[in-house]
């Protein structure tokens, strides 16, 4: 992934944030000992920003689009209600073991549901509206998990969606891949949504946060 921000710049970032846990400091070093795309961890800081969003909102349900290694599930698991259920979508199981694993170490074991399969089969199946959801998977396809979800957004509720700066490359689309043409797509349907505010955050590849009118 290309640096959007100055390495000393993300450095004092990370520095000055509350550390993450042991756990998810176990976690984020298995992950990079253990997968082939480490890159795809949400990390230390963004972590941090997860976590602070879903404390502020105090989510009762929390929809995840994209496990990996679990890593974003428990950063917003630690803003859910006491009662609340955090679901997470992913379509590689053994990927998904290194999640479970530390999942059922932390304090949200009881509050994270997996769920295996393709997003697309998977979300019309669940019946649950949600509070927050975090789009974070095959990035061809956000658009078309967007509108499975934008319904069962309650009123008020966020929609995080990652990698939408897509190393950089979608201020340069005439040289762009399709991964960052896809994303482009996404940012334009997301602002001319008028069901929607949003704001696109430029931490890490690019956080786009919108608010359900």
């Amino acid at each position: 992934m290309h640096r959007l921000t100055d390495p000393a710049i993300d450095q004092y970032c990370t520095e000055h944030s509350t550390p993450e846990s042991e756990l998810l400091y176990r976690l984020n070093r298995q992950t990079h000992l253990q997968t082939e795309l480490p890159v795809m961890l949400s990390g230390h800081l963004q972590g941090r920003v997860l976590s602070m969003i879903s404390h502020m909102i105090k989510p009762k349900t929390i929809l995840e689009i994209g496990t990996f290694t679990g890593y974003s599930a428990l950063c917003l698991a630690e803003g859910l209600q006491p009662d609340g259920k955090l679901y997470t979508i992913d379509n590689h199981e053994e990927q998904t073991e290194l999640a479970r694993d530390f999942v059922a170490q932390s304090a949200y074991a009881h509050q994270i549901i997996f769920k295996i399969g393709k997003a697309a089969d998977i979300l019309p199946q669940l019946t649950e509206n949600f509070d927050l959801v975090f789009i974070d998977a095959d990035k061809i396809n956000y658009g078309l998990y967007y509108d499975l979800v934008i319904d069962r957004v309650n009123t008020g509720g966020y929609i995080l969606s990652d990698n939408v700066l897509y190393h950089g490359d979608v201020v340069a689309l005439e040289t762009a891949g399709k991964n960052a043409l896809a994303m482009h797509a996404f940012n334009q349907k997301i602002k001319q949504d008028n069901r929607l505010e949003n704001v696109l955050l430029p931490i890490r590849d690019g956080i786009m946060l919108s608010r359900k009118k």
